[in-house]
């Protein structure tokens, strides 16, 4: 089957990004792109002030934003209405819109682009296509990155291993019920880049940043992933351990922001 904008704001849908409320509930508790970012692509772009910056699945504009203070413009395009229009009321910065387009047309001229970036999206798009248009709208010389958080930190060994106890029920439960049995993914790969021929060189890192966060916001981060929420449909908080990890954030964390240690992997392609 051809894979295709519709489709792709369907299966957005169905993972709860369109439920009422979830777009405010994202950008309020979802991880903040490392700030270090501004810095490092920009120098691997070899460019001291990008005049475009496209942030492909932008969302909310949570990693659209990130650009307004360091590049000319910036275009986030999201093909999914409801995060799209939260972000359109969230951003004020004249130099930041957003596009209904897709990772795979997103409507820009040739060569016009200095950095695409992609912040916990890149699963979501189909591959092949998606890659091609970047290399399109990249010009000679700029840069692709790709980012994904994979570990928090709290200061609480207890939070920190039931907070992952909680996710790993939510895979279990999905699986058992059947309900990503037609939702398509394709996690990201350096294997991928490579074999799109795309960019003359690839590599991968690993990045952390630090951010404040207490009982609320660790359970605001839960409930900003589709998985869970949709999950909740049909399971209790009981069955995933939910219940259990208000009750320990709230002992251990309380109600004071502290910090939190957050760890990401960054996937580089340079055209």
């Amino acid at each position: 089957m051809e894979w295709s904008d519709k489709r792709l704001v369907h299966q957005l849908r169905r993972s709860g990004y369109s439920a009422p409320g979830f777009a405010a509930r994202y950008d309020a508790n979802r991880p903040r792109p490392p700030g270090i970012l501004v810095q490092l692509l920009p120098f691997l772009a070899n460019v001291e002030r990008p005049a475009l910056v496209v942030d492909l699945g932008s969302g909310t504009g949570l990693s659209t934003r990130l650009w307004v203070e360091r590049a000319d413009a910036v275009v986030g395009v999201e093909p999914n209405p409801e995060m799209r229009a939260y972000a359109e009321t969230a951003t004020r910065e004249a130099n930041v819109r957003y596009v209904a387009g897709s990772s795979v047309a997103t409507g820009l001229p040739d060569e016009c682009v200095d950095i695409v970036t992609s912040a916990q999206s890149l699963q979501w798009m189909e591959p092949v296509g998606t890659l091609r248009e970047i290399g399109r709208i990249l010009r000679p010389g700029g840069i692709f990155a790709a980012y994904n958080y994979r570990s928090l930190l709290t200061g609480s060994w207890e939070v920190d291993v039931t907070f992952r106890r909680v996710r790993e029920a939510v895979r279990r439960c999905r699986a058992e019920l059947g309900l990503d049995a037609s939702v398509q993914r394709w996690p990201p790969t350096l294997d991928r880049l490579e074999e799109s021929s795309e960019f003359r060189f690839t590599s991968e890192a690993s990045l952390h940043s630090v951010e404040s966060g207490n009982a609320d916001r660790l359970i605001g981060f839960l409930l900003s992933e589709g998985s869970v929420t949709t999950l909740l449909e049909q399971v209790s908080e009981q069955a995933i351990g939910l219940d259990r990890l208000r009750l320990i954030a709230t002992r251990s964390l309380g109600s004071e922001l502290r910090p939190w240690y957050l760890g990401y992997s960054v996937w580089l392609g340079a055209k």
